[in-house]
Parts: structure tokens; sequence; C-alpha cells
């Protein structure tokens, strides 16, 4: 009877690690993922390419290649996050939310110059921070000992 109580927990544990290890390798590549979009964005705008619109009379009107040069940096980041998340490190899993949420709010306050890329961003962004938010920390940490 002993063994059964033992299993069982032991089952359920590894379950957990699975799920913390898999929730974690996806916001890993999602976050990869967006650090290559962004960086792509950012190279567009600094270009000045002709993809993006310009909206007259915008509250949060920047130069486009200041946002360039935004995009290019969160996204240079994002890449070097998604790179820490790929070893399950604890920074990385704080700076993968911080990151995702700076790409969230530089996406919405850029909406008007591109729509369809920054709501596809956000959208990405938001899922990062639910991987890496919904993992607790002993399922993490156990899972780094696999």
């Amino acid at each position: 009877m002993a063994t059964t109580h033992h299993t069982r927990p032991t089952r359920e544990h590894s379950a957990k690690q699975g799920w913390a290890v898999g929730l974690t390798a996806f916001a890993a590549v999602m976050l990869l993922i967006a650090g290559v979009l962004d960086v792509m964005r950012g190279i567009a705008a600094i270009a000045e390419d002709d993809i993006f619109l310009t909206t007259p009379n915008y509250v949060y009107e920047f130069d486009l290649t200041s946002w360039g040069w935004i995009h290019l940096i969160l996204g240079a980041v994002a890449l070097i996050v998604s790179a820490g998340l790929f070893q399950t490190s604890t920074w990385a899993r704080v700076a993968g939310v911080g990151i995702a949420s700076l790409i969230i709010i530089a996406n919405f306050l850029s909406l008007p110059y591109y729509p369809a890329w920054s709501i596809v961003m956000i959208a990405v962004s938001g899922f990062v921070i639910w991987a890496l938010c919904v993992v607790r920390k002993d399922d993490s940490l156990a899972s780094s000992d696999m």
C-alpha cells in the first residue's frame, strides 16, 4: 500500500514537470518568433519602407525611424531572452514577461503604422506572458533537473 501511495505523486509530479518544460519551450519559441518579427519590423522602419502607414493627428506620434530603432532593440533583447528560456533560466522567465510586455506596449503605440503586424505581435506576446506565468516556480525548477 505504501508503494501505491508513493507511485501516484511521482507520476503526477512528472506530468507537472512535462507541462513546465512544454510551456517554457512554447514561450521560448514564441518569443524567438516575436523577436525575429520585431527585428524585421525595425529594419523595415529604419529603411523607411513603403509598407507603413502615416496617420495624421495620432496621439502617440513618433518618427518612423524612431519606431524602427525601438522595435529593433526590443527584438534583439527578445532574441537574447528566448535563448535563456531554452536553458530554462529563472532570469529569462522574468525577463521574458518584461520584454513581452514592452513589445505589447510598443506595438499598441505603433498600431496605426502597421495595424495587422501590431495585432499579431500583441497576440504572440500575450501567449508568451501566459506561458511564462502559468508555470509555477517549483515545477520549472524541478524541470530543469531533468
